[in-house]
């Protein structure tokens, strides 16, 4: 086996790294471990070994009709107008759980 001397350093979030490293935790691999296995499989499928396609269920003003998208703005008016808001930290937790 060869030896292990070269570092990775990366800069990342800190809740990112906490989740990543719970689930990690729980199915007993090392966060060095997971770098190398993910690593080798980079170098097996000479790419990046996951999906990185932007999934279809975001709208994107580009890909909704003038109706749609009206629609979508009339019902945020309207939600505006009955205070039926979240918080900023709400809101993006409910798009991080949609991607």
């Amino acid at each position: 086996m060869a030896t292990k001397t070269a570092n990775v350093t990366a800069r990342i979030q800190p809740d990112i790294k906490e989740q990543a490293e719970a689930i990690l935790d729980r199915l007993g691999i090392p966060v060095s471990v997971f770098i190398d296995m993910t690593y080798r499989q980079v170098i097996m499928r000479d790419g990046v070994p996951f999906s990185l396609d932007i999934p279809d269920k975001l709208a994107t003003r580009d890909s909704i009709t003038h109706a749609e998208f009206d629609t979508m703005m009339q019902t945020g008016l309207a939600q505006a107008k009955k205070n039926d808001s979240v918080s900023i930290d709400e809101a993006f937790s409910q798009l991080k759980s949609k991607i």
